[in-house]
C-alpha cells in the first residue's frame, strides 16, 4: 500500500480547479493542439519510447501481487523451496525492470522536454530581440524574464510531468482494475462501492487548503517583491536618500505576519488533509477484511489472494487521483503555452526588408537626408514630428537643440531606425534606411545615448560587446580617444575590472565615456549623440568633446545637447519646436536673426549667470 507521505507528495491533488488567471489566459488568447504537438513533432519517436516504457512498467509491476498470492497460498504453506526462489527472484526482477525502465524513461521524456525548451527559449529571446523599442517600454521587464523562464521552464511538465502522469496512471488503473477483478469479482464490486466517497472527501479537504496556498502564494509574492524593491542598489539607494528604510522595514514585517497566520493555517490544512487520508487508507482495507471474512462474501477466498488484493487496491487510489487532476494539469500547461505563443505571435514593427539594399559598410559616405518626415507614436495626440526638411552632408555636425519636447530625440533615433517614420523618409547616401538590413544599418550608425548602460560584466566584455573582433590595441585606441584609457589601465585589474551591476561602480562621466569609446569601437560613418556629454563635468566635457571632434573627422555627427556650448562648431544647428525645425543655420547666423535660437542661447547665459 502507498504511504500517505508519498501520497501527499506525489498526489493528494484531488480537488483542484483550474486557476481562473489559466482559464482566463485561455479565453483570451486559445491554443491549437496541433500548434502544441508541431513542437514535440522532431521527438515523435522519442515519445513513442517513453510511452512503451510507461506501459511497460506499470504493467510490470502488477506481476508483483500475484507473485504474493503464489508464496503466501502455495510456496510456504507446500514448503515448496524452488518454487518460493522463483516466485521471490520474480518479485526481485520486477523491482530491477521498473526501476531501469523507470530511469531510462526519465532520461528520455527530460531530454525531450530540455531540447523543447531550449528552442522556445531562443525563438522567444530571439523574437523579442527583434521588437521595437516601444515594445519595452510598455511592458514590464519582470514579465518577459518570468516568460523566458518560469513559463518556458514550467512547460517541461507536459512531458516529464502531465503527459507521462496520464500514460502512467491510466495503465495503472486499468491493469490494476483488471487484476483486480481476476481476483476477486466481489472485492472489486466493494471497492468501486467504496472508492467515490472516499475520493469526494479528500478532494472537499484538498479544495480548503488550496484557498489558503493561493493566499500564501500571494502573500509570498508581495514579500519576494519587497526584497527585490527594497534590497537592490537602486532601492537601497532610494531608501537612504528620502529616508524611507523605517517605513519599508515596518511594511516587511506586516507581510512577514500576515505570513506567519497563513503558513499555520496551511500547516493544519494539509494535516486534516493527511488525517482524511489516513481514515480512506485505513477504512478501506478494513472493509475489504470484513468482507473477506464474512461466509456471504469471501466466496472461498484465499489469505494469498486476500493480501494480493489489498496490495492492488491500495496502488489505485493515487494514480485515480491523478488522473481526475489531469484536466486541471492540462489547462494550466496550455496557459503556459498561451503565454509564451503570445511573445511569438508579435509583430515585428522593425524588421528586414524583404529585398535588401546591398550596402558596403565601409563605402558608405555618410550623407543624411530628412525628407518631409513625420512620426506619431502609436498613442499620441500630436505628431512628435511633421514635415522634418534637412540635409547633412557626409563629414559634417548636425546638431539639434529645442527645448523638452521638441522632438530632438525622436528624430534622431530615426536615423538608427529605432522607429521608422509615419511619414516621409530617412536616406542615408540616398538609400532609405528602411531598405537596409539592420545589420548594416547598425555597423553604419553608431548611437551613444544619455541613458548608458553597461553590462555586468568586464570593461573588456563591454568594449567587445560592440564588436567581438576587436584587437587589445583596438580597444585601447578607441579608450584613449575617449578619455578613459587612463582610468582603466590606474584600476588593479585594468579592463579585466568588473563593471558592476550597471556600472554602478563607476561614476557618471566614466560610464558615459566607456559607452563612448564602445561605440568608437565600431567606427560608424554616422554618429549619434544624444546628450552623450550630460554627465560630464566641465573639464571631463571639454576632453570627451575633443575626442569626439577628432573622431568625428570623415564622418557625419548628429547631435543632441541641451549645453548649447556644446554644439556651437556645428556646420548645421536645427532648432525644432513642436516637432518642427523653426529655424536651421551656423550658430553665428541664428545668432544674427535673433529668434528662437537666440533666445535659447540667451536663457542659457543668464542660467550659467546665476549658478555662478
Amino acid at each position: 500500500m502507498v504511504g500517505i507521505d508519498e501520497m501527499t507528495k506525489g498526489g493528494g491533488r484531488g480537488g483542484r480547479r483550474p486557476d481562473p488567471a489559466d482559464t482566463a489566459q485561455l479565453e483570451r488568447s486559445p491554443v491549437r493542439w496541433s500548434r502544441v504537438a508541431g513542437l514535440f513533432g522532431p521527438f515523435r519517436w522519442q515519445l513513442a519510447v517513453v510511452v512503451a516504457l510507461i506501459v511497460a512498467s506499470s504493467l510490470v509491476a502488477l506481476a508483483t501481487p500475484f507473485l504474493i498470492r503464489l508464496v503466501i497460498d502455495e510456496a510456504i504453506p507446500a514448503q515448496d523451496v524452488p518454487l518460493l526462489l522463483w516466485a521471490v527472484g520474480g518479485m526481485l526482477a520486477v523491482t530491477v525492470v521498473t526501476a531501469v525502465l523507470g530511469v531510462v524513461q526519465t532520461w528520455l521524456s527530460t531530454t525531450v522536454g530540455q531540447r523543447v525548451m531550449h528552442g522556445l527559449r531562443t525563438a522567444v529571446f530571439a523574437h523579442l530581440q527583434r521588437q521595437s523599442l516601444g515594445f519595452f517600454t510598455r511592458t514590464k521587464g519582470g514579465e518577459v524574464q518570468s516568460r523566458l523562464t518560469n513559463d518556458i521552464g514550467g512547460m517541461q511538465s507536459v512531458v516529464t510531468s502531465t503527459a507521462t502522469s496520464f500514460a502512467s496512471s491510466a495503465t495503472t488503473v486499468v491493469g490494476t482494475a483488471v487484476a483486480m477483478v481476476a481476483l476477486s469479482w466481489r472485492l472489486s464490486l466493494l471497492s468501486l462501492i467504496v472508492l467515490p466517497p472516499a475520493i469526494w472527501l479528500t478532494r472537499r479537504v484538498a479544495r480548503m487548503r488550496r484557498t489558503i496556498t493561493a493566499q500564501r502564494q500571494r502573500s509570498l509574492a508581495d514579500m519576494h517583491s519587497q526584497v527585490e524593491e527594497g534590497l537592490s542598489i537602486s532601492g537601497v539607494l532610494l531608501g537612504k536618500t528620502l529616508g524611507a528604510g523605517p517605513a519599508q522595514s515596518q511594511r516587511f514585517a506586516t507581510t512577514s505576519d500576515d505570513l506567519v497566520a497563513l503558513e499555520v493555517r496551511s500547516q493544519l490544512a494539509g494535516r486534516w488533509r493527511m488525517a482524511t487520508m489516513s481514515v480512506v487508507f485505513a477504512g478501506i482495507p478494513a472493509l475489504i477484511y470484513l468482507a473477506a471474512g464474512l461466509p456471504a462474501t469471501s466466496g472461498g477466498m484465499t489469505i494469498g489472494t486476500l493480501v494480493a488484493f489489498t496490495t492492488l487496491q491500495g496502488a489505485l487510489f493515487r494514480p485515480l487521483m491523478q488522473l481526475l487532476d489531469i484536466g486541471v494539469s492540462l489547462t494550466a500547461s496550455m496557459a503556459l503555452f498561451s503565454r509564451v505563443f503570445e511573445y511569438l505571435d508579435l509583430p515585428v514593427d522593425i524588421d528586414d526588408p524583404a529585398d535588401p539594399v546591398p550596402v558596403d559598410p565601409t563605402a558608405v559616405r555618410g550623407e543624411v537626408r530628412f525628407e518631409r518626415l513625420g512620426f506619431t507614436y502609436p498613442d499620441g495626440v500630436r505628431p512628435a514630428l511633421a514635415g522634418v526638411d534637412l540635409a547633412v552632408p557626409a563629414g559634417t555636425t548636425l546638431a539639434l537643440v529645442g527645448e523638452t519636447g521638441s522632438g530632438k530625440t525622436t528624430l534622431a533615433s530615426l536615423v538608427a531606425r529605432l522607429a521608422d517614420p509615419t511619414a516621409g523618409r530617412v536616406l542615408i547616401d540616398g538609400v532609405d534606411v528602411r531598405d537596409m538590413a539592420l545589420a548594416d544599418l547598425a555597423r553604419v550608425v553608431g548611437v551613444v545615448s544619455q541613458e548608458t548602460y553597461l553590462l555586468h560584466g568586464t570593461i573588456r566584455e563591454n568594449l567587445r560587446h560592440a564588436r567581438p573582433g576587436a584587437t587589445d590595441a583596438e580597444m585601447e585606441d578607441a579608450a584613449r580617444r575617449a578619455q578613459v584609457h587612463d582610468v582603466i589601465t590606474a584600476l588593479p585589474a585594468g579592463y579585466d575590472t568588473v563593471v558592476g551591476a550597471r556600472g554602478h561602480r563607476f561614476s557618471g562621466g566614466e560610464k558615459q565615456r566607456l559607452a563612448i569609446a564602445r561605440t568608437l569601437l565600431r567606427d560608424p560613418r554616422v554618429l549619434v549623440l544624444d546628450e552623450a556629454t550630460s554627465a560630464l563635468d566641465n573639464e571631463t566635457e571639454r576632453a570627451v568633446q575633443a575626442a569626439l571632434d577628432e573622431a568625428a573627422r570623415g564622418r557625419t555627427t548628429i547631435t543632441i545637447a541641451h549645453r548649447l556650448s556644446t554644439v556651437r562648431d556645428a556646420d548645421l544647428i536645427a532648432v525644432l519646436d513642436a516637432g518642427r525645425v523653426v529655424e536651421q543655420g551656423s550658430h553665428d547666423e541664428l545668432l544674427a536673426r535673433r529668434g528662437r535660437y537666440a533666445r535659447l542661447v540667451g536663457s542659457a547665459e543668464r542660467a550659467v549667470e546665476l549658478v555662478a
